[in-house]
């Protein structure tokens, strides 16, 4: 066996060791992988939360997803949970994503769920005006104004004044784990500034009813009031002036004058 043939078969020798050995390398990192590598710690309930209520210890668990069905702003730390109040009602097993708590900055947790632009504002109803008792915190409702507009007490008018305004709290509780119906005294609403002063003028002027919303209509009904306009006025016609007749007398007849027009005509005796 000629030296080149020896070096042809050493190095097919060398290449097929080599070959082996990265295969096995690569399966054998395959079967040893650990499924935790696709997965991600993840905040879920433990318990039902109620809306408005602030997140406690035992409420929450910390449990590993895979990574695709994760939430991109899911609570990955059972800490950043705690302490803060739910804006949502949660189910046992749901996953706590920033978006759905906030932050507790002192005073009374109902403060924490009003959104940074708005304000709340409570208004006295009684089992009418507050629906049967149905309204809950989380309900969207409508605000009806009724006032009078002549000398006559049969004389009113009623008008929705504002609309999906969100209850933040129904008396002094935020909390939605009731049921059934509850005559309570007070609703507050959450809203914006200047709803807020419509609401407050329409409270002085009349009675106000409340309409519960179907929670999945967003819709507003918006009234365009059309300005009236004035009718185009007609162009002027011009009006000749009418013209002016004078009478002179003149030492051979009398003279008129009409406008730019001037006559004389002999005086006859």
């Amino acid at each position: 066996m000629s030296a080149r043939t020896f070096s042809l078969i050493a190095l097919s020798l060398l290449l097929g060791l080599g070959a082996a050995w990265m295969a096995n390398n690569w399966l054998s990192a395959k079967l040893n992988a650990s499924p935790e590598d696709n997965l991600q710690a993840v905040v879920v309930a433990t318990v039902e939360i109620p809306f408005g209520q602030m997140i406690e210890a035992q409420q929450v668990t910390l449990v590993r997803m895979p990574k695709g069905t994760v939430p991109d702003d899911a609570l990955d730390a059972t800490d950043k949970a705690v302490g803060k109040i739910a804006t949502f009602p949660m189910l046992r097993g749901d996953i706590l994503r920033s978006a759905r708590v906030a932050e507790h900055l002192g005073g009374s947790t109902l403060a924490s769920l009003i959104e940074a632009d708005k304000r709340a504002i409570s208004v006295r109803v009684d089992d009418v005006v507050g629906v049967g008792g149905f309204l809950l915190p989380g309900n969207r409702v409508d605000v009806l104004a009724t006032r009078q507009v002549g000398g006559s007490s049969n004389d009113s008018e009623s008008k929705t004044i504002l609309q999906d305004l969100r209850v933040l709290a129904v008396d002094q509780t935020a909390s939605t784990d009731k049921t059934q119906p509850v005559v309570v005294r007070a609703v507050t609403l959450e809203m914006t500034p200047k709803e807020a002063e419509v609401l407050v003028k329409a409270m002085s002027e009349g009675r106000l009813q409340l309409a519960l919303r179907n929670p999945l209509d967003d819709r507003k009904k918006t009234e365009a009031v059309a300005a009236a306009k004035p009718a185009p006025a007609k162009p002027a016609v011009p009006v000749a002036p009418r013209p002016v007749v004078r009478r002179m007398e003149g030492p051979s007849g009398v003279i008129i004058i009409r406008g730019t027009e001037v006559k004389v005509a002999k005086a006859q005796f």
